[in-house]
């Protein structure tokens, strides 16, 4: 517009634009005019006179940070005993209220016992005929010996004298055994509970003679100790194992890692367990490796085949980077956050994210201590804004454990 009305100024007055002096004049003035629109911008371009952008910062300071897996579980018996008929006989009677909390010694079934006891008193019978005659082969045996010796008697009525106290002896003892077994028998119809637990549905009904096909009865279930199972996905695994190596993630001392369960309303399960086992064999249908937990179940609140959660804490992770969630953006580069340089300009810095801790990232890389990085306001930044920073109001500190890895039978993998 500035040249426009210049032109036309110049057009206007044609006579008075030949006189040399005047001409020159005209020159330099339009020549000033392009310098100073030229600095106008220039000095729009480089930032100055820009009203600086008002943002939220935090200053990155790194500490050892406590971490939490968590993983869904399942509670399975630490015993879990099936009760089975081991005679055949008719059941008589179920003694136990289904789904009841039973001791061990305590009675749950009984069979019919009258054919067992008649067994075992003709297996007594006969133990009792078997040692009469042991007892009159050992006075034969008594007689025969001192004759013999005074050759009144030959070696052979000897020999056969001493056979058959042999012979009675043995039968004596093969009566006993019968009468064992029918006493063994005879016990087998009260049938107990082996272990404290608690018991599920009668499977036979009263009356129903048991063999060998139908001879399960019931299960009994320990509580206490309890086995909390839960799986750990190859790529966690490989995970950790790196990141450990790396000195990203430091483990307890021992190994000793602290356990506790979720329960499904989101409450936490008093006692806390232990992993007691780590399966070294790989499952290629799931592929996952099954960890068991071990934890005291004294008021029976967990069951077996119930759901949890385990969080698996004691890990630290060395001097961590941490930053709200809403600092980091993404790019058709990966993930930035915004950084105040030491000229109060935005500088876009690559980071390289971890795992989330409450509203927060880890930072793995990208970030240090003392770097002021911009959590509200970033949206509309641009590289070499002018920033106003104040400090972020209202954090803090992330609480122990708190932070989680995706668990891996939620994820998929």
């Amino acid at each position: 517009m500035r040249y426009a009305v210049f032109l036309n100024y110049v057009l206007s007055r044609r006579r008075r634009l030949f006189e040399p002096r005047l001409f020159l004049a005209s020159i330099l003035f339009a020549v000033a005019l392009a310098a100073s629109g030229c600095e106008k911008r220039d000095s729009t371009r480089s930032g100055e006179g820009q009203r600086p952008v008002e943002v939220t910062v935090v200053t990155i300071a790194p500490k050892d940070t406590p971490v939490t897996f968590e993983y869904i579980a399942r509670v399975e018996s630490s015993r879990q005993v099936n009760i089975q008929a081991r005679v055949n006989g008719f059941l008589e009677k179920r003694v136990y209220t289904e789904g009841a909390i039973v001791k061990a010694g305590q009675t749950l079934f009984l069979m019919d016992q009258k054919p067992f006891k008649a067994q075992l008193d003709q297996a007594k019978a006969a133990l009792a005929l078997q040692e009469a005659a042991l007892d009159v082969a050992r006075k034969n045996l008594a007689r025969v010996k001192p004759l013999a010796a005074a050759n009144a008697l030959s070696q052979k009525e000897l020999d056969d004298a001493t056979g058959q106290f042999q012979s009675a002896a043995a039968a004596v003892a093969q009566a006993r055994a019968v009468v064992e077994q029918a006493e063994f028998n005879l016990s087998y119809t009260v049938i107990k509970s082996p272990v404290d637990g608690i018991t599920s549905n009668a499977q036979q009904a009263d009356g129903t003679y048991l063999s060998q096909g139908n001879s399960q009865l019931t299960t009994v279930a320990v509580l206490s100790p309890s086995y909390v199972n839960f799986s750990l996905s190859e790529n966690d695994r490989l995970s950790y194992r790196t990141e450990t190596t790396k000195g990203l993630l430091r483990e307890p001392a021992d190994h000793k890692y602290i356990v506790e369960v979720v329960l499904a309303d989101g409450s936490i399960f008093p006692h806390h367990g232990e992993v007691t086992f780590l399966n070294p064999m790989f499952n290629a249908q799931t592929g996952t490796f099954l960890l068991r937990v071990t934890v005291e179940n004294p008021e029976g609140w967990l069951r077996p085949n119930e759901f949890v959660r385990v969080r698996i804490k004691g890990a630290i992770r060395p001097n961590a980077v941490l930053v709200p969630q809403r600092a980091v953006q993404q790019s058709s580069k990966g993930h930035f956050v915004w950084v105040v340089d030491k000229e109060n300009k935005a500088e876009p810095r690559p980071v390289t994210l971890g795992d989330a801790y409450e509203n927060d990232w880890f930072i793995y890389q990208g970030l240090s201590a003392g770097d002021q990085v911009v959590v509200d306001g970033g949206l509309t930044l641009r590289p070499g804004a002018l920033i106003k920073a104040s400090p972020m109001m209202g954090k803090t500190e992330a609480p122990e454990a708190g932070a989680t890895k995706t668990d891996s039978a939620k994820s998929g993998k």
